[in-house]
């Protein structure tokens, strides 16, 4: 298969998924080795953004996915109507947040760090699928212990957890704001 074939598979792999897709499941759908697929994949991702296209190939959360050019995004918005994308609230946002710097971190901490019980928000962010249960504390009751998901590194189009800004980062931030 020449590299102008291989490249077409990959874009028809990516475009059918609705999910991020790793490069050993490109690998076996498309018989090559993990380098060359990983190699193709810049190739696109270079490619894509060269020529300003409409959708974009992105690494994340250990893999690639097709997303629309957030340039685009009031244009898409007012093009699919009243179908609006799931926000998250603000107190969605620093629940997500607190457990994303602190996991494994259980709800108690949450509660304390807030300083209001979160009971509906981490009930919201499970079913979301952005954290999910990665334990249980070896602490009197067994309380349950939360960390983020593959879903969450999805959402915010982070390769991994590093990617996250560190305190300092977000302190300069808020300090010029």
């Amino acid at each position: 298969m020449d590299e102008r074939k291989k490249k077409s598979l990959l874009e028809a792999l990516l475009f059918v998924s609705s999910e991020t897709v790793s490069a050993s499941e490109l690998k076996s759908a498309c018989e090559l080795a993990e380098a060359e697929v990983k190699s193709i994949m810049e190739e696109l991702i270079h490619e894509y953004r060269e020529r300003d296209s409409g959708v974009l190939i992105v690494e994340s959360a250990g893999g690639w996915r097709m997303l629309t050019n957030p340039e685009h995004g009031e244009s898409i918005k007012k093009f699919l109507g009243s179908q609006k994308a799931q926000r998250l609230s603000m107190a969605s946002l620093e629940t997500l947040g607190i457990i994303a710097y602190k996991q494994p971190i259980q709800k108690a901490e949450v509660d304390e760090l807030r300083g209001v019980n979160s009971d509906g928000v981490v009930k919201t962010l499970l079913e979301r699928r952005l954290i999910k249960v990665v334990g249980k504390k070896d602490a009197p009751g067994r309380p349950l212990l939360y960390g983020t998901t593959r879903e969450f590194l999805e959402y915010f189009a982070l390769k991994n957890l590093t990617e996250l800004p560190t305190l300092k980062e977000l302190q300069r931030e808020e300090a010029s704001a």
